[in-house]
């Protein structure tokens, strides 16, 4: 089993090393044609502005869409659950807009406000240290979106088939059930893959 991590920009070694935690084969996805090679894929944190830029700077845009529409599992950490996201606040147009969310950028502050927070995530853990930087939340999430845990009041992780996100950055601690748990989605959809 083979999972992909966009490597345009963000936290992609940490990703990488998360991935190898949980067994599974990581790849640094930086053409387009390496997604044909990965079973799921992993959309870092990062600046969403910058990763867009560079999504379309390297024509990432369609072959993204068409991996989502493959039925293939995608996970979005902070930035790449903005690039997931069917609907931002304040903005008219979505990115790869495949998750039924609205979800509002920097909702926690600037870099100077990141914190940390031990989070109970449904299915994951029941205490998980969760790190936000410039951290987005979900604001309205669709009906077949599951909510897997919020702070404060805010969706911070959400499930929708086979799509995953989360506001914070999971691959910056040494906790690894949140990267098993979408490894495990992986896994699941690769049983149901035609082959």
């Amino acid at each position: 089993m083979k999972i992909g991590v966009l490597a345009l920009q963000g936290a992609v070694r940490e990703h990488m090393q998360s991935l190898a935690a949980c067994g599974a084969e990581a790849i640094a996805i930086k053409h387009k044609e390496e997604l044909q090679e990965v079973d799921g894929l992993i959309l870092p944190g990062g600046e969403s502005t910058t990763m867009r830029r560079l999504i379309d700077k390297y024509d990432f845009m369609d072959a993204l869409k068409e991996f989502a529409a493959q039925g293939k599992p995608m996970f979005g950490t902070c930035a790449g659950l903005i690039l997931l996201a069917k609907h931002l606040a304040g903005y008219s147009e979505p990115h790869i807009g495949v998750m039924d969310v609205m979800v509002e950028r920097n909702s926690f502050g600037r870099q100077v406000d990141s914190f940390e927070a031990d989070l109970a995530i449904k299915d994951v853990a029941d205490s998980f240290p969760a790190v936000f930087i410039r951290a987005p939340h979900i604001v309205e999430a669709g009906e077949n979106v599951e909510v897997l845990c919020k702070h404060n009041g805010r969706i911070v992780a959400a499930r929708e088939g086979q799509f995953l996100g989360c506001s914070f950055h999971p691959e910056l601690t040494d906790d690894h059930r949140m990267t098993a748990y979408f490894v495990d989605m992986v896994h699941q959809a690769k049983q149901k893959q035609p082959v």
